[in-house]
């Protein structure tokens, strides 16, 4: 099983933390960054960046846009889950639209 840190996409990492989408700054900062337990956002596992991760829980949140739901994002995104289900990680991916729209719904998903 390959190593869990790969330092070599940690400038990507913090790149992606520092350009965040406006939905992932939208449940991290009104939801995410103050929750009891503790996430990180934009975290190195493997030869992957997760949106948010939960080691306490070892639960991945990915925050979705249309590019997932075409051919190539869906394969690549059942190629991520496989990968982190490795390491006993479970992954739950919400919609933009959802965040958009749903937020409420979607910050009682993790209550």
């Amino acid at each position: 099983m390959e190593h869990k840190h790969n330092k070599e996409i940690v400038p990507l990492a913090k790149a992606l933390r520092k350009n965040m989408t406006s939905e992932e700054k939208h449940l991290w900062y009104d939801f995410l960054k103050d929750y009891p337990i503790k996430f990180t956002r934009q975290k190195v596992l493997g030869k992957y960046i997760v949106d948010f991760y939960c080691p306490k829980a070892k639960l991945v949140v990915e925050i979705d846009g249309t590019q997932h739901y075409d051919k190539d994002g869906i394969e690549y995104d059942a190629e991520r889950t496989e990968f982190l289900k490795g390491y006993d990680i479970t992954v739950i991916r919400m919609l933009n639209r959802d965040v958009n729209s749903n937020f409420n719904a979607v910050c009682k998903y993790y209550r």
